[in-house]
């Protein structure tokens, strides 16, 4: 199969290729865009059948799998990332989206290493390059099934943070939570792609009857949960209920951030919002004013992550 290559406004680049949808962007030399966008449309078109040749193990549950168990540059990183969170069930699929950002992001470096700025996107899960003096917008959303913007966050380019992702209910993967979304910020896209997608599982009321659940191979036969049950349907929630949903799911953001593996995370279920990190997260600019922080991220104004990085 054959990818897809389309230059979007703002001289952003898209590739396609299956479930894979990349929308790129970088900024320095003219010179230096166009090698990083040809190194990334050289990498990305054999990268869907990489992985396919190492479907099965990536389906293989992490703890089953010792370190160095996958060859590929890609399905590497996902285990890599998923490692640390191997005390719970989770597969390195639970990061293919981030892991995949994150390496087209080094190759299109090891390109055009003098780029200010670069990032690439897959469907909300983002790696970012920040040089110096340099800092991206990040588009804030309710949940992730609405696409209207309720905020902006920024990372500046002295804050511990290269990927965010988001993770939910409604979202591409099955969610075996009732999250509305849960947005973390981490050292790489991967790294926050597993971990948003476990703190949404976590956030849950079981055997509540406004959860509609069904075994994963239901939705989808190829599914590596197989007969795990998935969330398929949400009906309304008092505040104090989504309160209590959110607790785990909070609780597990806490520690993750405690061992270092995330910088920050936000949960949110019908428009009870739990947060950590952001404060932190600020404290390590050197120079923090208004504009750099244009919501008060400690307030319930935080939202879940959009689909779009603003390269400007």
């Amino acid at each position: 199969m054959s990818a897809f290559r389309t230059q979007l406004p703002g001289n952003r680049l898209n590739l396609r290729n299956g479930p894979i949808d990349l929308v790129i962007g970088a900024v320095g030399k003219p010179a230096d865009v166009a090698a990083a966008y040809e190194r990334a449309a050289d990498v990305f078109e054999p990268l869907l059948m990489e992985l396919v040749a190492e479907l099965s193990e990536l389906r293989t549950p992490v703890h089953e799998l010792p370190t160095g168990a996958l060859p590929g540059p890609v399905a590497g990183r996902m285990l890599d990332a998923c490692h640390p969170h191997a005390a719970h069930w989770v597969t390195p699929m639970a990061c293919v989206a981030g892991a995949v950002a994150d390496f087209v992001l080094e190759r299109m470096l090891e390109a055009a290493p003098d780029l200010r700025k670069a990032f690439v996107n897959n469907g909300g899960d983002i790696a970012l390059h920040l040089d110096r003096n340099t800092e991206f917008e990040i588009g804030l959303i309710p949940e992730i099934t609405d696409p209207n913007l309720s905020g902006r966050v920024r990372i500046a380019a002295n804050d511990p943070v290269r990927g965010v992702a988001t993770s939910g209910r409604g979202g591409r993967s099955l969610s075996r939570g009732i999250a509305d979304a849960v947005t973390v910020l981490a050292r790489s896209a991967a790294e926050a792609d597993v971990a948003a997608t476990l703190i949404a599982n976590r956030v849950d009321l079981p055997d509540h009857p406004a959860i509609e659940r069904v075994p994963a191979s239901e939705e989808d036969p190829d599914s590596e949960l197989g007969d795990r049950l998935v969330v398929v349907g949400l009906g309304s929630l008092n505040d104090a209920e989504a309160a209590e949903a959110l607790a785990p799911g909070l609780a597990a953001a806490k520690s993750m951030q405690a061992d270092g593996l995330i910088h920050a995370a936000a949960l949110t279920l019908q428009g009870v919002w739990r947060i950590t990190g952001f404060d932190d997260l600020v404290a390590h600019r050197t120079q923090v004013t208004p504009s750099v922080v244009p919501i008060p991220l400690g307030s319930h104004e935080i939202a879940a992550l959009a689909s779009a990085a603003d390269a400007r």
